[in-house]
């Protein structure tokens, strides 16, 4: 089994956030743990996909494979266990969750109370079960992959990037830290709030400080929605989805215009970022036309039954491209970065 795995072929992950909906990154994680052809160099994570990335760590680091499937799992089941009362029911047509009153009731307070007046004593489960289920400090020494955990700073905006050397539970709450319902993390002095604002994820960091040549993005936001907002509550959903997205948007088309002119360079005349550039195959993993159908509420429905739904969701969607692209990982691009974000 080890000399298996040691000799697939390698890619980098960057895996989004999306609070609820990072369950779907599991389920894909989950579909690609248990194929076995391909192995991880770097994995970038952002809020979620933080969380993904360090549990995938942590599971490789103590059982291979099948220790990161299990590894997730474990994680998810807890997170779910965690809420002291049923926090959303599915919808009729069984493709949504609707929170109930009681958690409706809470983020509605979020708009006049700020988390300190609502949680003053500043607990958060997330803490407790990132505490319990990973080695951080095995991790930061023996982590099987690179690892990129995006925060934003919020006094100054600017990005940082956590490597597993400097992790620690705060560096992974901070990078999930939403404004309205957790207080800013402090890290060194730096208060610091969720890593969406700034990077969704990061991809400079698999590209220039790893050795795979393949980056595999793991998208939980639409990149088009077929219907513009209408309701001042799907304004404010549509506005906020936006921020989060912006800078990695921005990001994926600078990678999209330097590749194109990399291409159109003869190839004596590239220098050393072109050649680097030229390659580097990209390759994207998304549920667009299902996170479309998605309430934005349905980001906070920590439910056994929704984040199974959306694994099977990204198990299928993980297979799906492993079926019809893994025979391009180190030969060629999957996805037309052009077409999706210039």
């Amino acid at each position: 089994m080890a000399l298996h795995w040691r000799n697939t072929p390698t890619v980098n992950l960057a895996l989004q956030g999306g609070g609820a909906h990072g369950a779907f990154t599991w389920g894909v994680l989950d579909a690609l743990l248990e194929d076995g052809r391909l192995m991880f160099d770097g994995v970038s994570g952002t809020s979620a996909g933080a969380m993904n990335a360090v549990l995938l760590a942590q599971g490789l680091m103590a059982g291979g494979p099948d220790g990161a499937r299990s590894a997730l799992r474990r994680f998810w089941t807890a997170v779910a266990d965690s809420m002291p009362f049923e926090v959303a029911m599915p919808t009729a047509d069984g493709k949504d969750m609707r929170l109930a009153p009681a958690m409706q009731l809470m983020l509605q307070w979020t708009h006049y109370f700020s988390p300190e007046q609502l949680n003053p004593f500043d607990l958060n489960p997330l803490r407790r079960i990132l505490s319990a289920q990973v080695d951080f400090d095995r991790l930061r020494v023996h982590s099987p992959v690179k690892l990129f955990v995006a925060a934003t700073n919020v006094n100054t905006g600017k990005l940082r990037l956590f490597r597993a050397p400097e992790l620690t539970p705060d560096a992974v709450l901070a990078s999930a830290c939403l404004p309205t319902m957790h207080r800013s993390v402090v890290i060194d002095g730096e208060p610091y709030w969720d890593g969406g604002y700034a990077a969704n994820p990061a991809v400079f960091p698999l590209f220039h400080e790893c050795r795979a040549r393949d980056i595999v993005l793991v998208m939980l936001a639409p990149l088009k929605h077929s219907a513009t907002p209408q309701s001042a509550a799907d304004i404010k959903s549509r506005m906020m989805e936006l921020a989060f997205n912006a800078t990695f948007l921005r990001e994926m088309r600078m990678f999209a215009h330097l590749r194109e002119r990399a291409a159109r360079s003869s190839w004596w005349r590239r220098g050393e970022l072109d050649r680097r550039l030229a390659g580097t195959h990209f390759h994207v993993i998304e549920a667009g036309e299902v996170m479309r159908e998605l309430s934005t509420e349905s980001k906070v429905a920590a439910s056994m039954r929704f984040f199974e739904m959306l694994f099977a969701l990204g198990r299928a969607h993980g297979s799906t491209w492993l079926s019809g692209h893994h025979s391009d990982v180190g030969r060629r691009s999957s996805a037309d970065l052009q077409a999706l974000f210039y």
